[in-house]
């Protein structure tokens, strides 16, 4: 008989127990051993069964239990050990607070993000994006980075993972209560719920109340759109993560970016919290944080162009896409449907709404209004997430700066980390807290620095392959275990099953792959060639074992149709032993699996990788990385501490060409160098060279792959600039700024390079010679002040590119002239030897811009002028 209502009852602590609800209700304890081991003893059988999450452990302990707990004097110590610690870290000074120039940072951080994996217990994640934006917050929160984190609260999540009896991917969604999540809602000093309402065309509204989590010292605000006061269609803005068509996305990304603020707004002034000085748009879905702070402003008196000059400023945007696919675009009339008189933002004309995200570029797509391109519009600062995918996203949006090389596009990087406290077993926490202490350790892992991590050099090899074997032999259990409901889901009896206990060794090689599923990761290139793969498989002397998963998208039959290959291939009765896939990929498998594996796979088509932390996760855990050249490991490779798998990028336009000499590269790597390392044993009965590989990858990845070190990047590069720069644009100078860009835009054509010479008489001049450049140019209605006249020089390629360029600004050196025209001069050094060249140019200049390139605009010398501008050095 199904219920006509559905509550949430809370137990009653006792009151000695209080500090249980107050330990449950902060997300620290999902990376903290400590408060996770005192839950499991308050009832070990119940914490089981509640997936190990304090919430649903404490609605479903015994209250017998919780009376006993009460008088149980050992448990109240620690109890109030556990109280205590976590206060002193919500409250004390970390990091942030012990920088010389903390005065100078901001007050506070606004981090938007469409989706946040914290813990396996809030399932509000598909895969990378929320991850990493998960383990941003809770590194933040560990430096005592003033973040506040905006999301929204989907009712159903991501979808659940199964599989049918052949192998296809089924999708399932739970509905999430709030009130059997980890969450509070926010609510007004009268005790009701705040809400937040946005106007859509014909009068309607949608309105969301605001759910804290608590992770660590930061507060994450979701968006929850189903309150009573919504209509049915309303209601289900907010019912999963990245479903519905394109009007429901964008009413998604409006929640998210337009409420999102005013949710913080809400927070703040409920809360105190000091408002955020730097708001950060983690991937372009909440890009319209933008036009709603540009509408705040103008509802306080700026014009438009001044205040998105004073949102630039304040604002950080991270691109994490390296393919145009990849990133939301909307037709132009459904955007401008939901803004102006009728609808959002009625004060702000839709047309210029509309010109921040318009691919209004050579090769774009006039009609369509992308959400990266907006969001790279209204953000001062840029960034991609590796040094590779900072250069994808340079060529992909060098459209937004014509005139430039895609290397002066003003999009930087910011590699990626992960969050160590979350990611690294208890296991190796432990040896390493052995080795160094545990509070050494602890820092390790949260700030980092290889000072911390070289100890690892210290530790026995016996002792390293010992833990090593252990995790594996806790993955071979996980696997079972997993497996067994899996099939059990697909229809299988008991009596079908008794295979599995021989499923995996915890002496064979494992291989590690699990991921999301698009066809660019190449989830089944493994499979190329499976008569060789059944032979890594079964080896007599050598065998391999691998662990696969991941989801599909739900709209996407062609990842779907790679999992079912996959898995056909791992049904085979001859090979099933050694290969499994594991459906409903997410958190909690996941901090078994990078632990339990040797190796972990990546085989993405290069650079389409933006970075790829997974494999990050299972090197802080002594998982070695084979890989493609793509993301983070294309930075940091060293054979030092894992292998590179060769890519055939000279047969890019032919996939199944390149797909082939790819994966025979992958076997040739497997059978000829990974395998005979990990069974070669040394004199002592251990694989010593092994070994030496795996506390390479420690003591060198270990302080690099770190979340720490990513936040404190991130910190330092950009949001400590933007908040200077948040200070610097008051109203007064945002005018000034509009109006000076204004002035140069109009006066731009009549910007010219009218003549260049050198002092140059040959051809040719000696290395360390340095020659004297004059160059007149024609300003028009501007004047030095507004402009920068650079010489730009370096070794050019034999279409006369110049390469690693050096720049140099010259200087006034007279004028105007009677024709207004402007001498400049200053030094050219040849410092290079070999074809060396240069050239001239002109860029706007004024002291509130963050780099030269910002307004886009370029005067370079006409055919004419450089033809005759002397000759090019050889």
């Amino acid at each position: 008989m199904k219920a006509i209502r559905r509550f949430t009852v809370r137990p009653v602590l006792p009151e000695p127990l209080q500090p249980l609800s107050d330990l449950a209700r902060n997300l620290r304890w999902s990376w903290h051993p400590e408060t996770r081991d005192l839950f499991q003893s308050v009832d070990p059988e119940c914490w089981a069964a509640s997936g190990g999450d304090p919430v649903r452990l404490l609605g479903n302990v015994a209250p017998e239990r919780l009376a006993e707990l009460a008088e149980d004097r050992r448990f109240l110590r620690r109890l109030g050990t556990a109280a205590a610690d976590l206060n002193d870290y919500v409250t004390g000074d970390r990091w942030y607070q012990n920088q010389p120039q903390f005065a100078e940072l901001p007050a506070a951080v606004a981090y938007f993000s469409p989706e946040f994996g914290i813990t396996a217990a809030l399932p509000q994640y598909s895969g990378g994006l929320g991850i990493l934006a998960g383990d941003h917050l809770k590194s933040a929160s560990d430096l005592g980075v003033p973040l506040i984190g905006v999301g929204l609260l989907y009712r159903h999540g991501y979808f659940r993972q199964s599989l049918s009896r052949d192998g296809w991917q089924q999708e399932h969604y739970p509905v999430l209560d709030p009130n059997e999540l980890p969450l509070a809602l926010v609510k007004e000093a009268d005790g009701t719920p705040a809400q937040v309402s946005l106007a859509l065309p014909g009068g309607r509204s949608l309105r969301a109340r605001i759910w804290l989590a608590q992770v660590g010292r930061i507060p994450l605000l979701l968006l929850d759109s189903d309150v009573e006061e919504n209509a049915a269609s309303e209601r289900g803005v907010t019912d999963r993560l990245y479903g519905g068509g394109s009007e429901h996305r964008l009413l998604q990304e409006m929640l998210l970016g337009i409420g999102g603020v005013r949710a913080v707004r809400t927070y703040c002034r409920l809360t105190g919290h000091p408002a955020p000085e730097v708001f950060h748009t983690n991937e372009g879905h909440a890009g319209f944080l933008g036009l709603e702070r540009i509408a705040e402003l103008c509802d306080g008196g700026l014009e438009f162009d001044a205040a998105l000059e004073a949102v630039r400023a304040g604002t950080v945007f991270t691109t994490h896409t390296p393919v145009p696919a990849g990133i939301d675009r909307f037709d132009r009339e459904l955007v401008a449907r939901h803004f102006g008189a009728d609808a959002e933002l009625p004060r702000i004309d839709v047309e210029r709404i509309l010109h921040l995200g318009m691919e209004t570029y050579p090769g774009g797509e006039p009609n369509l209004f992308n959400m990266a391109v907006m969001g790279l519009r209204l953000a001062q600062r840029a960034n991609g997430v590796s040094l590779l995918h900072g250069d994808v996203s340079r060529e992909m949006f060098a459209g937004l700066w014509p005139g430039f090389d895609p290397a002066e596009v003003p999009i930087t990087s910011v590699t990626n980390g992960v969050h160590a406290p979350t990611w690294v077993a208890p296991e190796v926490f432990r040896l390493g807290a052995r080795q160094v202490g545990a509070q050494r350790a602890e820092d390790a892992l949260t700030v980092g620095g290889s000072e911390r991590w070289d100890a690892v050099a210290d530790i026995a090899d016996q002792d390293i392959w010992e833990l090593r074997r252990s995790l594996r032999e806790q993955l071979v259990e996980e696997v079972r275990e997993r497996l067994r409901a899996s099939w059990r889901q697909r229809g299988a009896g008991t009596a079908e099953l008794g295979w599995i206990d021989g499923v995996l060794d915890p002496d064979v090689l494992t291989i590690g792959f699990a991921r999301r599923v698009p066809s660019y990761k190449r989830l089944t290139l493994m499979l190329r060639d499976q008569d060789r793969l059944m032979d890594l498989l079964l080896h007599p002397e050598r065998p391999v074992q691998i662990v696969v998963a991941g989801k599909a998208h739900p709209a996407d039959d062609g990842g779907k149709r790679l999992i079912q290959e996959l898995v056909r291939f791992a049904d085979d009765p001859r090979v099933r032993h050694r290969i499994v896939f594991l459906p409903d990929y997410g958190m909690a498998m996941a901090q078994k699996l990078y632990p339990g594996c040797d190796i972990w796979l990546n085989n993405p088509l290069r650079p389409l990788e933006a970075c790829g932390t997974s494999g990050m996760k299972a090197a802080l855990n002594g998982c070695l990385n084979l890989s493609v050249l793509d993301g983070w490991w294309d930075e940091w490779f060293q054979p030092d501490f894992g292998w590179a798998i060769p890519t055939a990028d000279g047969s890019a336009t032919d996939a199944d060409r390149r797909d082939d000499i790819e994966a025979a590269a992958l076997y040739d790597l497997l059978e000829q160098r990974v395998t005979p390392r990990f069974y070669e044993r040394g004199t002592g009965g251990l694989p010593d060279r092994w070994i030496e590989m795996v506390r390479q990858t420690l003591s060198l990845l270990g302080p690099k792959v770190l979340a720490g070190r990513m936040v404190r990047e991130y910190v330092e590069r950009l949001y400590a600039p933007a908040a200077r720069a948040h200070r610097a644009v008051g109203p007064d100078a945002a005018r000034e700024l509009a109006g000076w860009k204004a002035r140069v835009r109009a006066a731009w054509p009549r910007v010219t390079v009218d003549h260049v010479e050198t002092s140059a008489t040959a051809a040719t001049a000696e290395l360390g010679t340095t020659l004297t450049l004059r160059v007149r140019v024609g300003l028009g209605d501007l004047g030095p002040d507004d402009v920068e006249v650079q010489a730009v020089s370096g070794r050019v390629d034999p279409e006369d590119r110049i390469a690693d360029a050096t720049t140099v600004a010259l200087k006034a050196a007279g004028g105007p002239d009677l024709e207004g025209r402007w001498v400049y001069e200053g030094p050219l050094a040849l410092d290079r030897t070999g074809p060396y060249g240069y050239t001239v140019r002109i860029l706007p200049a004024h002291r509130l811009l963050a780099s030269p390139t910002e307004v886009g605009l370029v005067t370079v010398p006409s055919e004419e002028v450089a033809e005759g501008a002397g000759v090019l050095m050889r």
